[in-house]
């Protein structure tokens, strides 16, 4: 029996598959909107996957519908105590128990502030991942469960599965990311690459043939390696170079399918000297940049900021990148950060669109 979005991405959830979950909640935006159900699997997901501002942003947007939900309530808590706001936290977890007086998480969150909650400690557990425990409960592991009730099944399958390896040995392919035939480039692209008519364009990379289908292939490698920064580049390189129109077209598709990081899963990180030098290459790829908050401002719902890069123990700024917010991600102004966000160009000039943010004592001042 077909299941609907909401019900695939909860068991996401309870096998703590939170990237899965987001990817798909978030393709189905427009048939969900409205739906509180649909932000709240959304705002749980991206709390646990450590992107706090846009968890924030999904819970706010389950407030508007509805303002006792218990979870909604232990989800704003939380994003509260991550912060060292354990003042409005504890009116949160106090709002709880108000509605479900036996609530052991938040029962347990009061307690830990109580006697434990210096901003010092709760910057430790969120590195260690005990701050966890204080998040939304998402119920039972599914998949662990599984893992430990059939350890004895499993071996002797594992077993009969080895001999089989070893009696009949094959190479298995290992699983790809997507099924990307349909953006293979035909016997005519591979051949004919380049644009018939390159007089009347500019572009920034004249390739050859051999470098574009090149080029290509690296993009769609990049991809199923969970590599979408280094794909976005090829990607980038395509779209701004003398390739054919339906490469181009191609590649605009395989873009679609890349999906924002977190900080956990971000790869090919690249550094604001090389998004300065080279924007045509890094425009749309992902980043991590370290600095210091300077002018921020909240401009209807977004909030904005300059993010003096490089500037965490105030010595030096490499550079000034404006970063914007779709909603108060809760920086205390006072402590360096980490920036989470997507590089944007707009008439020659560099921003990120915020997607999160990371401040902790103890690791800055543990970074050489």
């Amino acid at each position: 029996m077909p299941r609907d979005v909401l019900d695939v991405a909860s068991k996401m959830l309870s096998r703590r598959d939170f990237p899965s979950a987001i990817k798909l909640l978030e393709g189905r935006s427009e048939i969900y909107e409205g739906n509180f159900d649909y932000y709240i699997l959304l705002a749980h997901a991206c709390l646990y996957a450590g992107d706090a501002g846009t968890a924030s942003m999904y819970y706010q947007k389950a407030r508007e519908i509805k303002l006792t939900d218990t979870g909604l309530l232990l989800g704003q808590a939380a994003l509260f105590l991550r912060r060292g706001n354990t003042d409005r936290a504890v009116q949160y977890y106090l709002e709880v128990l108000d509605g479900d007086p036996e609530n052991k998480t938040a029962k347990k969150a009061l307690e830990f502030i109580r006697t434990r909650g210096d901003y010092d400690t709760i910057c430790r557990w969120i590195d260690s991942g005990k701050i966890e425990r204080f998040y939304p409960p998402l119920g039972v592991n599914i998949g662990k469960i599984l893992g430990i009730a059939v350890p004895a099944a499993a071996c002797v399958l594992g077993a009969l599965f080895m001999l089989l390896i070893i009696r009949f040995p094959r190479n298995a392919p290992e699983g790809e990311r997507a099924d990307l035939s349909a953006l293979a480039l035909s016997s005519d692209e591979t051949k004919f690459a380049q644009e018939k008519d390159m007089v009347s364009s500019a572009y920034a990379f004249i390739l050859s043939n051999k470098e574009i289908t090149e080029s290509y292939a690296r993009s769609q490698r990049y991809f199923q390696a969970y590599r979408d920064n280094a794909a976005q580049i090829e990607i980038n390189r395509i779209l701004h170079s003398n390739a054919s129109l339906s490469i181009k077209q191609k590649a605009r598709v395989l873009m679609s399918y890349l999906s924002p990081p977190t900080f956990d899963t971000i790869a090919d990180n690249p550094s604001y000297e090389d998004a300065v030098k080279n924007p045509v290459l890094y425009e749309d790829c992902y980043a991590v940049w370290s600095g210091r908050v300077s002018n921020a401002a909240v401009q209807g719902t977004s909030y904005r900021f300059d993010l003096l890069v490089g500037y965490e123990t105030m010595e030096k700024v490499v550079g000034i990148v404006p970063v914007q917010f779709r909603s108060d991600p809760g920086i205390t102004s006072s402590l360096p950060v980490k920036v989470l966000g997507k590089i944007v160009f707009e008439n020659g000039k560099l921003s990120l669109e915020g997607r999160s943010v990371y401040q902790s004592v103890k690791e800055f001042l543990e970074t050489p």
